[in-house]
């Protein structure tokens, strides 16, 4: 919701695209966190339950493979566009191409845990033994 829903109507409704901005920022990074909890505690279950014997899961993999896009995003990207909004980003600056080539980036790792979560929940087996 937060990236296909959410930050498109904030970028529509409000006139301010750095306020729309500011808060899709806070958005992204609260559900960062929260799928960091969740595919944490997620990936915990299915090793305890299955005492191991899943890591030749592709099911698995792809849940270890989500977090690290995350923790990626989180921790990698976003605090580099947090810096190149600091400085600025005046219209066809060089900051400003950075900008939009690591959002890009940003973007790219956000459909593909997207991908990888609509492939789990439509294999639906993680949690079979």
């Amino acid at each position: 919701m937060t990236g296909y829903v959410v930050t498109p109507l904030l970028f529509k409704v409000l006139d301010d695209r750095q306020l729309a901005g500011m808060i899709a920022g806070h958005l992204f990074t609260a559900n960062s966190y929260i799928g960091l909890v969740c595919g944490g505690l997620l990936l915990l279950g299915v090793l305890v339950k299955c005492a191991g014997n899943r890591l030749k899961d592709s099911q698995v993999w792809m849940l270890v493979l989500m977090i690290i896009v995350i923790m990626v995003g989180q921790f990698i990207i976003q605090p580099i566009l947090a810096e190149l909004k600091a400085g600025g980003l005046p219209v066809g600056s060089k900051e400003s191409v950075e900008f939009g080539r690591i959002h890009g980036i940003a973007s790219t790792l956000f459909l593909i845990n997207s991908v990888l979560g609509l492939v789990l929940v439509g294999r639906g087996k993680i949690w079979s033994s």
